[in-house]
């Protein structure tokens, strides 16, 4: 069974989004203090990672991380403050990992704003300051990145929730921050060397993607309700599936996406040569001469016309296709994983409508 792409939020979305912001912003507040007494200065570069987090983003993370609370629990209602602190923990690594990843891809903007690295970038200009503005921006962002993995655990360990349930979850929180390093490394790897294979990128996104974006802040909320073994292992199946199939998503609004809807420009993952499954079928399923265009536009700054003619190949292979049907059939795996009495009904409402929202998506 196929989920339709959701309409608009709903006030429990909106509800939910808010707490999960007041949760980040206090925290926030809390951390710029400290940093203030070491200089003010440094207090304005963390303003730039303050306002990328609040200011932006899906909270995806934490909310799968919630939504695997509520399906460990037998009722209805909010999930205490405590537990939503700890789940919005879980933006602070998104943060790292988008201003780490904007950097290794060179990219200007995220989210229609520039990356930290280029307001990095942008304030050195405008100060007049003495060596290279882009490096600066570089060092800053890389160290802003830093500052939001160290916060990330300060928060997720100071949330307030009980020994036990800290104790549960340290082990996929852990596990997860290894796992998304990793699957960023091979990611950087397939790009250097040029694979074209079909088993590196399905890799690369269910590490990069899948076990950091759905099936560990599952697992995460789960244990920090203290869920029992199957509900636990019902929650991480459906999260590698939609987490996989939230990738595939990405990856064709990457080469397809409105950049007024994006944030980012139009065909910005062949620019940076990103070796996705959505290439590699391309590359495997066109005629030999349209293939080797494919490969020769990777990684190029390629103008409208180039990105015209590849955006054919693909759909004209059978790939853009074939992708599509790839996500129907994770959602629909994500879905029968969790048709089962060990998760919660509410639960598995929220669940169905996050998978909507991550695999119907348009940015």
């Amino acid at each position: 069974m196929t989920v339709a792409a959701p309409t608009r939020p709903t006030t429990g979305d909106d509800d939910e989004a808010a707490r999960i912001r007041h949760a980040l912003a206090r925290h926030f507040d809390g951390r710029r203090e400290l940093v203030h007494g070491v200089d003010p200065r440094v207090d304005r570069l963390a303003g730039l990672l303050a306002d990328f987090v609040l200011d932006g983003g899906k909270r995806m993370r934490p909310r799968f991380a919630l939504a695997g609370w509520a399906a460990a629990v037998d009722t209805a209602a909010e999930a205490p403050a405590e537990v939503v602190t700890a789940c919005a923990a879980l933006e602070l690594i998104q943060a790292c990992a988008l201003v780490h990843d904007d950097i290794i891809d060179a990219s200007d903007t995220r989210r229609g704003r520039p990356t930290v690295h280029r307001a990095g970038e942008s304030v050195h200009r405008a100060q007049g300051w003495a060596g290279d503005p882009s490096r600066y921006g570089v060092s800053q962002a890389i160290l802003l990145g830093d500052l939001a993995l160290t916060w990330a655990d300060e928060m997720f360990v100071r949330s307030g929730v009980d020994a036990d349930a800290l104790s549960r979850a340290l082990e996929p929180w852990y596990a997860m921050k290894t796992e998304v390093l990793s699957g960023q490394m091979l990611d950087v790897l397939a790009e250097a060397s040029g694979t074209t294979d079909e088993e590196t990128p399905v890799r690369v996104n269910r590490f990069k993607t899948a076990a950091y974006t759905v099936e560990r802040p599952l697992h995460i909320g789960a244990a920090l309700a203290g869920a029992p073994a199957d509900t636990v292992s019902a929650l991480r199946e459906f999260g590698v599936a939609v987490g996989q199939a939230f990738q595939l998503r990405d990856d064709l609004l990457g080469v397809y996406g409105d950049p007024d809807v994006t944030g980012k420009p139009s065909g910005d993952d062949l620019r940076e040569g990103k070796r996705t499954l959505l290439l590699a079928r391309g590359v495997r399923s066109a005629p030999p001469e349209d293939a080797e265009y494919l490969l020769s536009v990777l990684g190029t700054d390629v103008d409208d016309d180039a990105l015209d003619r590849a955006r054919r190949i693909l759909t004209d292979s059978g790939a853009v296709a074939s992708v599509e049907s790839e996500i129907d059939a994770l959602t629909d795996r994500a879905l029968a994983a969790i048709d089962s009495g060990s998760v919660s009904a509410h639960g598995r409402e929220t669940l169905r409508a996050l998978a909507g929202a991550a695999t119907r998506r348009q940015a």
